[in-house]
């Protein structure tokens, strides 16, 4: 690099521009290892009906790429290098609650399937087939992709560089929220249909439990000791606090307002504080995680779905679907401090560090 070209690289890093410009595709950054920068990452956007992924830059809070990604893209998790986001896509039609599926056009069941996405070249590499119309997803250390398959009423257990199925694991129907226990002993799946979330052993890949919980729960987030299990129910409010040891509920508690309806959540670094997004409310709340009690309230619009914290926690980041937009949170106050547009219908978002050129 000549030069005067690294002094304007390094000033442009320096202000937190990117260095790329906005477009259909750009440069996409690379993901992180040992030498992350402090405080440098990259926010990454499903938008369920534009079939795209927003990359926002962290630090500008300026879209850096938007990419097609394939039809109705919505879960998306990071494998635990750092290097590969993995993102579901579904060639089912969108449809809410009480629809009547036979009158919804057919699905295209060859659009189904897990996206391989390499952070550093912004492209995916391959799609992983075996799990019809899936909605979440989480990524083991060992190499293992978990799906909700929607249709089946399985949480699909895929080997990652093989694309092999290693197990079919019954769920209750319409399963949707996958999640990973921090160290990776233990999956659990929400089932809409059947209000409950099971806890799958990893090892042996047989069922623990079925707990019920909230009406149609959408995810489950851990606290960062693995010992604790949160579980949103959007229709009917209710939230609980599960034991992931003893698999017994530790509180129950139902968030007033009939607006409100628990999607998406995060847990803060200390493990004190569950961010709940509320759906159709507009709001994303800040919860007190042993009492569940609401210490705080963003007013966001849009009906918030997914969120993600910053790596240092500071921020929390809502995807809005209606109002196509991501909202910037600060954590202290509880303020939206900025809006970035996304594309139409953002479902989720996962924020991954990067290092410097």
């Amino acid at each position: 690099m000549k030069p005067y070209v690294r002094v304007a690289a390094l000033a442009a890093l320096a202000l937190g521009l990117p260095l790329s410009a906005c477009g259909k595709r750009s440069a996409a950054p690379t993901a992180a290892d040992g030498a992350a920068a402090q405080g440098a990452y990259r926010v990454y956007v499903t938008n369920e009906r534009s079939d795209d992924l927003t990359v926002i830059d962290g630090a500008s809070r300026q879209v850096v790429a938007t990419i097609p990604l394939g039809k109705r893209p919505r879960g998306i998790r990071l494998s635990a290098d750092g290097r590969t986001l993995y993102i579901a896509l579904s060639g089912s039609p969108i449809a809410g609650p009480g629809v009547d599926e036979s009158k919804l056009p057919p699905p295209d069941k060859a659009a189904d399937g897990i996206a391989v996405f390499d952070v550093a070249s912004g492209k995916i590499q391959r799609i992983i087939k075996g799990v019809s119309n899936p909605e979440q997803l989480a990524a083991s250390k060992d190499g293992r992709l978990y799906a909700a398959d929607e249709d089946a009423g399985k949480l699909m257990v895929l080997d990652i560089a093989t694309g092999r199925t290693v197990a079919q694991i019954p769920v209750g129907s319409q399963p949707e929220g996958v999640a990973l226990t921090p160290d990776g002993k233990q999956v659990w799946v929400t089932s809409e249909g059947q209000s409950q979330v099971t806890a799958i052993d990893t090892a042996t890949l047989k069922p623990l439990t079925a707990i019920p919980v909230g009406e149609r729960p959408r995810n489950t987030a851990f606290s960062p000791d693995g010992r604790r299990a949160f579980v949103a129910g959007e229709s009917n409010r209710v939230m609980k606090v599960i034991d992931t040891q003893a698999l017994t509920t530790l509180n129950t508690t139902t968030l007033a307002g009939e607006t409100l309806k628990p999607m998406g959540m995060a847990v803060s670094n200390d493990g004190r504080t569950l961010y709940v997004s509320a759906g159709r409310g507009g709001q994303v709340l800040a919860l007190d995680a042993a009492s569940l009690s609401v210490q705080g309230v963003a007013q966001t619009g849009g009906r918030p779905w997914g969120v993600a914290l910053s790596p240092d926690g500071k921020l929390l980041y809502s995807a809005n679907g209606p109002a196509n937009e991501v909202s910037v949170i600060d954590t202290a106050t509880m303020k939206v401090i900025a809006t970035v547009k996304a594309g139409t219908s953002p479902w989720t978002v996962a924020v991954v560090p990067t290092v410097r050129p």
